[in-house]
């Protein structure tokens, strides 16, 4: 009786230390990105897509032409008082987190309000965070095509108002190329949360 008791505890044990390590890995041995997805949409195949924006210069540009490298995609509007700015300066933080250990992120920020966000805008309002920050405006079509790819959601309050605000989404999407999105801070996350979580992924490409 009792070896069969200890045997009873020895499989109860190793089927515990198998269940472990198979929410360790995100429920997936395949996945070599499951130990860094910390997000309910994380790896979600359908999230981002293909889209058309007018960049800095004024230059029609796809996704393919700016995301060429891991990037930080922020959805908000540079007339934003106070979340847009918050988030744009954490993303750039992470940006710089992260070239500190030797990875190169494009932080990029796009605009849900392209009435007052010209190009040139757009441009100065991104390099004011980070060099590197890509500035992408566009018409009310192309911007709303990007918006419903990433599923962001913005609202316009009284345009007729110069000082207008738009209410909208504060997540932040973290792209591979090739893999598409792949993890989505949330905004309450600090630079130093993101960089960790982008790092995992990138040691892993």
């Amino acid at each position: 009786m009792t070896r069969i008791i200890a045997i009873c505890a020895a499989v109860v044990a190793l089927g515990f230390m198998a269940l472990t390590l198979y929410l360790g890995t995100g429920g997936d041995s395949d996945d070599k990105y499951a130990q860094c997805k910390n997000s309910a949409v994380a790896g979600d195949s359908d999230l981002g897509g293909p889209f058309e924006l007018v960049n800095s210069a004024g230059q029609t540009v796809t996704d393919t032409d700016v995301i060429t490298e891991p990037s930080l995609i922020y959805f908000g509007y540079t007339f934003c008082p106070d979340v847009c700015p918050l988030d744009n300066s954490r993303n750039a933080l992470a940006t710089e987190l992260l070239e500190a250990e030797g990875h190169i992120v494009q932080p990029m920020f796009i605009s849900i309000d392209p009435a007052r966000d010209t190009p040139e805008v757009v441009g100065e309002f991104a390099s004011f965070f980070h060099e590197r920050m890509i500035g992408l405006t566009g018409s009310d079509e192309q911007v709303r095509a990007a918006s419903l790819a990433y599923r962001t959601f913005f609202a316009r309050h009284d345009a007729e108002d110069e000082f207008y605000l738009v209410d909208h989404s504060t997540f932040s999407y973290f792209v591979l190329p090739g893999h598409g999105t792949v993890e989505v801070f949330r905004h309450e996350m600090t630079g130093e949360q993101v960089a960790q979580t982008a790092q995992c992924f990138l040691e892993r490409l």
